[in-house]
């Protein structure tokens, strides 16, 4: 909610927390150096990572594990727990900050292993002797290690930083912080693959050190400064610290007991499937298949990200005017078509080119405007905890499709253009299932008058 202190004064309350504009502004900085530090984190380490697969010798289905098999049971364990006793926590620091800041080490650590994982895997492979499964595979066993507990931290991170944002940032401008937070992740994306992307194969060491480095001190810095407000006493399960069965009873009649939010969980879910993980998890293979080089592939990905940057600040503007809903139905729809001619047309390194930038711009598209969708649908006192109920299912979808697809791929020759096609299919039927959310939205109220359903 918002009142006027005066005719020239405005004030934005969210909880108990109150800002002035200086205040709001001071809240955005520091929010956006902290997100600076995330995005620097997950633009680089991923594509890094795919490059280092391919080099020692990853399959199609090891990369579809590691990327999408992996994080999905990760998640599946993970999101339920933190979400579940974050929204339940009570500390002197908050219910969030807390979270996130445990998890800074470890996301540090496993970056700095992931830097030296050629030199361990060396290592494995002389000590194992005769039982080595091989030098590059030792290095491939290695760099699963140090991911695996890069997904196990950024995972726990990831399920409470959005729930952070929903604590301390008012409503009415969701959209537009939203939206630089799009610009300051687009800002961190250009930065690496205009500059770095080419010689990711060479220096890997020095990237996965120098972003080790950054995202230790930025979101560490963003911990300390950002304030979480008082909060109600948390829901409590009477008779749950005796039997833990209480509590899970209660999580998933909380998360899976309602309609409206299986909807939601679907059509965020194929959306997720159709619109980032069909072709980005392959993208670097697709562009090598085409005798695409690394410094050209990274220029179009900087080309996507400057339009993206250029688009960001106004449709967050959109998204609070007409609500994250609508407009991310009317880009789901473009994006379907994007991915139906990818898979129609794109035969040489050229064609690619293009949609890679097509791709780009209208997944940022979506995820710009969807960013705010979960925090103005569902309820701000489980917030983190339904969420973590979509991780769930996410989770489950997740560790399901990525290998299959990778299998499929494998058999098909790594005829890659049939990651256009994927997304055309998860994404079509996420339109479908956000039209249906969208019309029990408006049951529920519609944009002037909703209340999440609990």
């Amino acid at each position: 909610m918002s009142t006027k202190s005066s005719s020239s004064s405005r004030t934005w309350q969210v909880g108990t927390l109150t800002y002035n504009f200086g205040g709001l502004v001071v809240l955005c900085c520091w929010l956006l150096w902290g997100d600076f530090a995330w995005s620097v984190r997950d633009r680089a380490v991923g594509p890094v990572m795919q490059l280092l697969l391919k080099n020692y010798g990853a399959s199609d289905l090891v990369a579809g594990l590691l990327f999408g098999s992996l994080p999905g049971a990760l998640g599946l364990i993970i999101g339920p727990v933190v979400g579940y006793k974050s929204d339940r926590l009570r500390t002197r620091w908050g219910r969030r900050i807390p979270f996130l800041f445990v998890t800074i080490p470890f996301i540090v650590l496993s970056v700095v292993g992931m830097a030296f994982c050629p030199q361990l895997g060396g290592f494995l492979h002389h000590f194992l002797g005769r039982h080595s499964p091989g030098a590059n595979p030792s290095i491939l066993i290695m760099l699963g290690i140090f991911w695996t507990l890069f997904g196990i931290s950024t995972i726990t991170a990831g399920s409470v930083f959005g729930a952070l944002l929903n604590d301390v940032v008012p409503a009415e401008v969701l959209g537009r912080f939203f939206g630089l937070f799009r610009a300051v992740s687009l800002i961190a994306g250009m930065i690496f693959f205009f500059w770095l992307m080419g010689v990711a194969e060479t220096h890997f060491t020095l990237i996965f050190l120098g972003v080790g480095v950054i995202y230790g001190v930025g979101f560490t810095l963003m911990c300390f400064k950002v304030k979480e407000g008082e909060y109600p006493p948390p829901p409590g399960v009477p008779g749950e610290a005796k039997n833990p069965l209480l509590a899970i009873k209660s999580y998933f009649k909380d998360g899976f007991g309602h309609s409206y939010y299986l909807w939601y969980f679907g059509a965020t879910i194929l959306a997720g499937i159709g619109v980032s993980t069909c072709f980005n998890l392959y993208s670097v293979f697709y562009a090598k298949s085409l005798s695409m080089d690394m410094t050209t592939y990274g220029k179009c990905i900087t080309l996507t990200f400057f339009i993206s940057l250029c688009l960001s600040y106004p449709l967050g503007i959109l998204v609070d005017r007409f609500h994250p809903l609508r407009v991310s139905i009317f880009v789901l729809a473009l994006y379907t078509g994007a991915m139906a001619y990818g898979f129609i047309f794109v035969h040489d390194a050229h064609v690619f080119a293009i949609a890679l930038v097509v791709h780009g711009v209208v997944s940022g598209t979506f995820f710009t405007t969807s960013a705010a969708l979960g925090l103005r649908l569902l309820p701000r006192s489980k917030f983190a905890e339904i969420s973590s109920a979509g991780g769930v299912l996410g989770s489950l979808v997740g560790i399901a499709t990525a290998p299959i697809l990778g299998t499929f791929l494998d058999y098909m020759h790594h005829d890659y253009r049939y990651t256009f096609l994927a997304g055309f299919v998860f994404t079509a039927a996420s339109a479908i299932a956000f039209l249906i959310l969208q019309s029990k939205f408006m049951a529920l109220g519609g944009p002037a008058n909703y209340v999440a359903p609990e």
